[in-house]
């Protein structure tokens, strides 16, 4: 077994751990304690990297953290003699009954109960949805600011403000954790989604300069939305449809970077290395999702990914029937990059002109363009299919001077360097 150092040891477990741990004591302390809390969960695994790098490392390092965390929680509601100023729930125990009152709430299903409910708050509709992607961000996954501005593709002062914005405004208000039900369940289940495709997102195309792919973050994601399907308030058609997506996607991953850590492009992958226990779950979670009469864009986006999967080579791919997929996905997520990735599916069935044109009319394209690095790349490499390899080289040269990771930099100056080949 692989022995991990202290420091990276404690990072591991923070990514892992850090939101179980605020989810209880927030349960115990209340939303409006916030700061409180994550104090305590630093003052956790402070103690951690003290105590475990003299040759004490416990034999289960995550419940050693749960232990500490409990106790802190504990000596902080004695010292202050009363449970009123904590949550709603505590408010009525008695003082004498403190250990046991805390304790109840360290078991497994009181810890998956905290998360949800502290998703769904970290969700409230009284705060900007903005505010809710990057708290729920922070608090639930242990994402940094600096984390959460390279996934909402904004600033780490940005976050900082959004962050301190919703925890004074949780506060000033007394919001509670909790779970809404009804109009308002589903409601508040729309941006819950939000936040796992982002967060998906984020692990799968990572902004992260040495890593395309953080699987950590990927499986963060995929447990949070497993933990809703086997809720009773997340167990709805579009929470299986998500799931699926993640699996299927997930499936591809040994097959995106070769040993050098150098991209693999989908038409060059080894399909063999795919999850087949990944893409069997995804086809079954896509199953679940087939009851009701809501057709979510997770729904259509799984079915996006299942097309992919089911193909056994690039060649095989149906493109027709994902252009369809592509345009019912454009009636319900008119979004920019939609438009893209359908033009690259018109490229595939042989229309190069038609998909150029067509991300040419995408909405504030130049602006695009100039800060995000993928629509440069892609219209680079519709030029290069064109044949125009002058376009061709010129757009991967603007895409390489905004991409920051390092798989992505290495594919892009192989393309610029096949370009000048061809202009020899």
């Amino acid at each position: 077994m692989t022995v991990l150092p202290t420091q990276q040891l404690v990072d591991h477990l923070f990514r892992h751990e850090s939101g179980k741990m605020v989810a209880v004591l927030t349960r115990i302390f209340g939303m409006h304690n916030l700061e409180m809390v994550e104090d305590v969960v630093q003052e956790s695994f402070l103690k951690a990297m003290q105590f475990w790098k003299f040759d004490n490392m416990p034999d289960n390092p995550a419940a050693w953290l749960m232990q500490t965390a409990r106790n802190k929680a504990i000596d902080i509601i004695r010292r202050e003699q009363y449970f009123h100023k904590y949550s709603a729930e505590l408010s009525g125990q008695l003082l004498a009954d403190t250990e046991a009152t805390v304790g109840q709430f360290f078991s497994e299903a009181e810890i998956s109960d905290s998360q949800l409910r502290l998703i769904f708050a970290c969700c409230h509709p009284q705060l900007k949805e903005e505010d809710q992607v990057a708290l729920t961000l922070k608090t639930v996954s242990g994402f940094g600011p600096s984390e959460i501005a390279r996934a909402l593709v904004t600033t780490e002062s940005t976050i900082q403000k959004r962050l301190y914005r919703a925890k004074e405004y949780i506060r000033e208000h007394q919001l509670q954790m909790e779970i809404p039900a009804g109009y308002e369940l589903n409601k508040r289940l729309e941006t819950v989604y939000v936040v796992l495709y982002l967060l998906f997102n984020e692990g799968y195309n990572s902004l992260k300069a040495d890593e395309l792919i953080r699987k950590d973050v990927c499986a963060e994601a995929m447990r949070l939305c497993l933990l809703l399907t086997e809720s009773k308030a997340g167990n709805k058609p579009a929470t299986f449809a998500l799931l699926s997506l993640m699996c299927l996607q997930a499936s591809r991953f040994d097959s995106r970077l070769d040993e050098d850590n150098t991209i693999v492009l989908l038409e060059k992958q080894d399909r063999s290395k795919w999850d087949m226990r990944l893409i069997q779950l995804g086809y079954k979670y896509l199953n679940f999702s087939s009851s009701g009469d809501t057709l979510s864009i997770y729904h259509i986006e799984s079915a996006i990914a299942a097309e992919h999967c089911m193909a056994a080579t690039y060649e095989e791919t149906n493109w027709k029937r994902m252009l369809q997929l592509y345009d019912m996905l454009l009636l319900q997520k008119p979004a920019p990059v939609v438009k893209l990735n359908r033009a690259v599916v018109l490229m595939q069935t042989g229309e190069v002109n038609a998909a150029i044109d067509m991300v040419w009319k995408i909405e504030e394209i130049e602006k695009l363009l100039a800060s995000q690095h993928i629509y440069s790349a892609v219209l680079g490499e519709m030029y290069k299919q064109k044949g125009n390899f002058t376009e061709a080289q010129k757009l991967f040269r603007q895409s390489l001077q905004l991409v920051t990771s390092l798989p992505e930099k290495k594919l892009l100056e192989t393309k610029i360097a096949a370009c000048i080949s061809r202009l020899k």
